[in-house]
């Protein structure tokens, strides 16, 4: 008897082994990981929000070309193409044998489709500006498209590869906030709203076989929580979140892996141009020099970040380092302020939820308050961010990380919520825009980086890094960033 029961402890050793086995091997197919923001839809032409590609980008919805981690425009839903020289006729040979995740085929149909619908009147494409520049599109058979523009576009191409430009079928266009249908390599199972998003492999996905991940949980977590989740194990992956504070925790620790990139975030205070006083560019001077950036830096990610002086990334060839033409000098900040004839000014400073705001947010107020000027601190909520701060210019000053490339344009349009109105600024961004010229292009760019500053738009602070927490083994998520994306296409366990 005592031998039995021996054999069967062995047994169930044996087979709770066995049982561990299979679970670790079923969670080489699936993943856990976690973003600060939650997107308040899934598609990402219709509202600004970045939280909507860094989950549908590349992974439920694709475009004609892809921008690689490295800033390379390559071939995605389109095999090739010819660019005429003016750079006013794009002629695109799509791939053959794809289908949406309903089912349905993807052909040139989709993309005449799409792109008409993101110039539209009722269009909220935050790019309609590189559609509504679209003078025809013509579809001679199901694999070729050709583009005529208005005025030469010669970065055309890399904005076809933004999450903007994805392409959506007429049959289920209408309701991809909720039901996103693309041609991407995963689907959409379930969205629990203030949790999670989870997406499984696509069944109908060209190359099904290449994806290693089959499930994949996406988490919504404030940047602590994010933190107490990778610790416990309950995380395989923070992509982008983590403060640089916690990484050097991180990077102390064998159990976790850590990576630290650029990406395109210029990080800013940004200012309401159009509210008194800060109308006055002196009063937005006085502002930038109140501001330590090295502090900043130091308080929002452990040091990680370059400091910027103008609304361009350190890394961009046409970058100028301007960072020095505002030095930290709260006696000039004073001093500007005085002769604007402001004394003992109160502002609000509205900071939302992603994990640099706050804590740069109250940096901030501190050393404004050693200048004269009291910032009292509004924390908001994501949606309440996008509808009061961003859609409807409710706030005198904000903090905020702009992520998406080439968004320098916003500079040329006075209704955005920097309300910034100045001609010399449209017309290098129209000449930026059509310039085929690489020599013109640059000078241009440089010219309206050196504008941007000597009105000093917004307090320039630093770029962004990326800095991720992985498990070890957990291989492919990209460390720079040229766009914000979690591209799953390449990940996989080892």
């Amino acid at each position: 008897m005592q031998g039995w029961k021996l054999f069967a402890a062995a047994l169930g050793v044996t087979a709770a082994s066995l049982a561990g086995g299979q679970a670790i091997a079923q969670a080489k197919n699936s993943l856990v990981m976690a973003m600060t923001l939650e997107p308040p839809g899934l598609d990402p032409t219709i509202a600004p929000a970045a939280a909507i590609g860094e989950v549908v980008h590349y992974n439920i919805f694709e475009g004609l070309t892809k921008i690689a981690e490295n800033g390379e425009v390559q071939p995605l839903l389109a095999d090739s193409w010819t660019v005429a020289p003016d750079m006013k006729s794009f002629t695109f040979k799509l791939k053959s044998g794809v289908k949406f995740n309903d089912g349905t085929t993807f052909d040139s149909a989709d993309v005449k489709f799409s792109f008409e619908k993101y110039a539209g009147e009722k269009s909220t494409n935050k790019r309609k500006a590189v559609f509504a520049n679209i003078a025809s599109i013509v579809t001679p058979d199901a694999q070729t498209v050709t583009i005529a523009l208005k005025n030469p576009d010669p970065i055309f191409l890399f904005n076809l590869g933004e999450n903007t430009a994805v392409i959506t079928a007429p049959e289920s266009s209408d309701t991809n906030a909720t039901k996103p249908v693309g041609t991407g390599p995963y689907k959409l199972e379930n969205w629990v709203k203030g949790d999670s998003v989870t997406l499984v492999a696509n069944d109908t996905y060209r190359n099904a076989s290449a994806v290693k991940i089959k499930t994949v949980k996406i988490r919504f977590m404030a940047a602590d929580a994010m933190v107490t989740a990778m610790r416990a194990g309950d995380l395989d992956a923070v992509p982008i979140g983590i403060t640089g504070e916690n990484v050097r925790e991180f990077e102390k620790d064998k159990r976790f892996k850590v990576t630290a990139g650029s990406t395109e975030g210029e990080t800013m205070l940004v200012i309401n141009n159009k509210r008194k006083p800060f109308d006055d560019v002196r009063v937005r001077r006085a502002l930038t020099h109140a501001i330590d950036r090295d502090a900043v830096i130091e308080v929002a990610s452990a040091g990680y970040g370059k400091r910027i002086g103008s609304h361009f990334p350190p890394h961009d060839p046409a970058y100028v380092d301007l960072t020095k033409q505002y030095p930290y000098d709260p006696a000039k900040a004073k001093a500007l302020l005085k002769e604007a004839g402001v004394n003992n000014l109160e502002v609000t400073l509205r900071l939302p939820p992603p994990p640099y705001a706050r804590p740069v947010g109250e940096a901030v107020q501190a050393m404004l308050s050693q200048v004269g000027i009291n910032a009292k601190i509004e924390n908001v909520e994501w949606a309440q961010w996008l509808d009061g701060t961003f859609k409807n210019k409710n706030f005198d000053l904000t903090v905020i990380s702009h992520v998406e490339p080439n968004d320098f344009v916003k500079y040329a349009e006075p209704e955005y919520y920097y309300q910034y109105d100045n001609q010399k600024a449209k017309d290098l961004i129209a000449k930026i825009n059509s310039t085929l010229d690489k020599a013109e292009r640059t000078k241009a760019l440089q010219d309206l980086q050196r504008l941007l500053a000597d009105d000093a738009v917004n307090v320039y602070l630093y770029n962004l890094p990326r800095l991720g927490v992985y498990k070890p083994g957990l291989t492919g998520f990209w460390v720079n960033a040229p766009i914000f994306v979690n591209d799953l296409t390449a990940v996989s366990w080892q």
